[in-house]
């Protein structure tokens, strides 16, 4: 069984899918297939490199991330070639670390498993739920973004509302941090029955 993981930025899908890790649960991370296929000299890595020009990478040939996020929040046309670019090869990533996973069931963990159709590759979904300012003041603290960027990050992504509609499960991450991990092994429990 594969069970989709998601929630908006800065709502704790790390720290809850580290602790699906702990408990011996294969996790994929669409955020590390993202990041694998951008590496350098990769063919997504080409053509983010065409589109965007010389500017878009660093001196070490890795992609300005920074600078990349300020143009595809700025421009929705920017971030739709980007997506173009990525999502098929992001989705063929997912795929191929699913098939090798053994554990009893497999979390894939995506920020856009809605809005990319990633949802279509998972039986059941969790989605992590904090308020609007929870996540800006998270991504702000962790990400060193400045407010603006981040609200319009939070726009770029499914409303929390419709988030929610997809779910499953929702797991309330702006409870205290010393009880998650007992939600989460009483979640683990309820679909190892599953």
């Amino acid at each position: 069984m594969i069970v989709g993981l998601s929630g908006g930025i800065g709502s704790g899908k790390t720290a809850v899918s580290d602790r699906f890790k702990a408990l011996g649960i294969h996790v994929v991370d669409a955020d590390i297939a993202a990041r694998t296929i951008v590496e350098p000299h990769k063919p997504a890595w080409q053509d983010i490199k065409e589109f965007f020009g010389p500017e878009v990478l660093l001196e070490n040939q890795t992609l300005n991330r920074a600078w990349l996020r300020q143009q595809v929040f700025a421009d929705n046309d920017k971030r739709k070639k980007l997506e173009a670019i990525t999502h098929p090869r992001i989705r063929e990533e997912i795929i191929r670390d699913l098939k090798e996973s053994t554990s009893a069931y497999t979390l894939l963990v995506s920020p856009l498993l809605i809005e990319s159709g990633q949802y279509k590759l998972v039986e059941k979904v969790i989605i992590i739920d904090v308020p609007e300012e929870v996540q800006i003041a998270r991504t702000c603290s962790r990400d060193n973004n400045d407010v603006e960027q981040v609200k319009r990050i939070i726009a770029a992504q499914l409303p929390r509302k419709e988030r929610l509609s997809h779910a499953d499960w929702v797991v309330d991450n702006n409870l205290p941090l010393e009880t998650l991990d007992s939600r989460i092994e009483a979640l683990h429990q309820e679909l190892m029955q599953l």
